[in-house]
């Protein structure tokens, strides 16, 4: 078996970043944002700037006879990071190449504490999607046109450093979340209570059902609830209930709360959901200012019988 070396290119290697790239532009012209033309008239000086650029860091895959076969660039932008220009050379293909660039990429987003890595990938590349999915990238909904040809659709896909699906041991700690609170200390009980590792196993079981924790350097800091329904109402459309939004003591005021909304609106649309809704109690008065914020709209007046 061929011994594939990934390696990160240095503020040197202008030249050999030039070549693979324009290899990869006139190999697949269709799966990028620029196009051959565009970068062949490139300077030294330009190829060199991406390099030295601080936000921007490149790795390439090496075959044992010294070719380089694969790229693949992580770069920072006002939104985060960024995996782009990923490309295997046909020869290459389907021996792991592309694997080993991802995984070095998602290593280096993630030491950099950014709390998520975002790409995106052409509508119909089902080759390059179910690599990203065996990576943990997820769709989060949001579609383009492709820059280079706008007839194109491309689709954005995150892996999240932050928020993760709950597991059984995750327990105690949401339901600690649950009790700091003027409601839940009045309504909650032992956070070892076997009840909630049962009503847990339920909602693992359920498809439809998502509880998230959002979780930092190995704690968890934060919890919600995500609920998909179906209806017939609205044409069958299925919409997202987000219950039990809590933030750990020690970590409000950080903005978390709202990174936990936005994460939870994306989700909610890469599910095909066309309505997000929410309940909050009237004693909520801050809660009330926030999701103002984040634009949601009390539009309705809710009930609930206690049985």
């Amino acid at each position: 078996m061929q011994k594939t070396v990934i390696e990160q290119l240095g503020p040197d290697d202008g030249e050999r970043l030039k070549e693979i790239r324009l290899r990869a532009l006139q190999e697949a012209p269709g799966a990028f944002g620029s196009t051959y033309a565009r970068e062949a008239a490139f300077t030294p000086e330009t190829w060199a700037e991406r390099l030295r650029n601080p936000g921007t860091r490149y790795w390439v895959a090496t075959s044992e006879t010294g070719q380089d076969i694969g790229i693949v660039c992580v770069y920072t932008h006002r939104e985060g990071l960024e995996l782009v220009s990923m490309w295997v050379a046909p020869e290459a293909r389907g021996r792991g190449v592309a694997g080993r660039l991802v995984d070095a990429a998602v290593e280096y987003a993630r030491g950099t504490g950014a709390e998520e890595l975002t790409l995106w990938v052409i509508g119909g590349n089902e080759a390059a999607r179910s690599l990203y999915v065996s990576k943990g990238f997820v769709p989060t909904g949001r579609e383009q046109a492709l820059p280079s040809d706008p007839t194109v659709t491309e689709v954005r896909y995150a892996l999240s450093f932050l928020f993760r699906e709950a597991r059984r041991e995750d327990v105690p700690a949401i339901v600690a979340m649950l009790i700091d609170d003027h409601l839940g200390a009045t309504r909650e009980g032992d956070p070892h209570d076997p009840r909630y590792l049962e009503a847990f196993d339920r909602i693992a079981a359920n498809p439809y059902e998502e509880l998230i924790v959002a979780e930092r350097d190995g704690e968890v800091i934060g919890t919600m609830q995500l609920s998909y329904l179906s209806g017939l109402a609205r044409l069958g459309a299925t919409r997202c209930q987000i219950e039990a939004v809590r933030v750990a003591a020690a970590r409000r005021g950080e903005g978390l709360g709202r990174r936990m909304i936005q994460w939870a609106v994306d989700r909610a649309r890469a599910r095909g959901c066309v309505l997000v809704q929410l309940t909050s109690d009237k004693s909520r008065v801050d809660a009330h200012r926030f999701y103002d914020s984040l634009g949601f709209v009390d539009s309705h007046i809710g009930y609930k019988l206690s049985l």
